[in-house]
């Protein structure tokens, strides 16, 4: 396994914390307003697949109401504006994920993967990839389609591998700055 680049993690502690410190009171706004709209508390928790396969748990602000199970107005703007993955900031500060990297994934994907796929595992999960600004609509994409699940098995997921594993082998400070200033660049519109 490859050791992970020291760049990485000056950037990754060093953007996210210095985030974190701006961010906090628009997040404390967001998770107050997440927590009356879906329930208390306001943040929703799920397993993902990080680095080397291992399960941790990732943070988001909760879209769905609690007792229904239904979207929420302000949940589907949370979703649409990607203000739900702000608190993954906290995951990048634990280590278990960095502000580049493949987008993480439940169980069932990344870490079924096979052959040179699996060098995908060696990065930290990420807030954001190509993968992910290409594929950043993929919820309307996979509402289009008749089989939601054979078309991500099939079309989408071995997309992303693909866009992934393209990263790993060109991973560089100078690619990371560029993804990152593509991701506020399309947020930003």
């Amino acid at each position: 396994m490859k050791k992970y680049p020291w760049w990485k993690a000056v950037m990754d502690y060093g953007l996210s914390f210095a985030a974190m410190i701006v961010l906090m009171p628009f997040l404390l706004v967001l998770f107050t307003v997440a927590s009356i709209d879906t329930g208390f508390p306001g943040i929703f928790r799920q397993k993902r697949i990080g680095r080397e396969g291992k399960i941790f748990i990732i943070y988001k602000f909760k879209t769905y109401h609690s007792k229904t199970f239904t979207k929420s107005k302000i949940g589907c703007w949370l979703r649409k504006t990607k203000l739900d993955e702000l608190p993954q900031l906290f995951n990048v500060l634990k280590g278990d994920m960095s502000l580049v990297g493949p987008r993480p994934d439940i169980p069932g994907y990344y870490d079924k993967l096979k052959g040179e796929d699996r060098l995908v595992l060696q990065l930290k999960p990420g807030l954001t990839s190509e993968a992910g600004i290409e594929f950043r609509n993929e919820e309307d994409l996979l509402d289009q389609q008749k089989d939601p699940l054979t078309y991500n098995d099939e079309i989408l997921f071995p997309a992303k591998v693909k866009m992934n594993l393209n990263y790993y082998h060109h991973l560089s400070f100078k690619k990371d700055a560029q993804i990152l200033l593509t991701t506020f660049s399309v947020l930003s519109k």
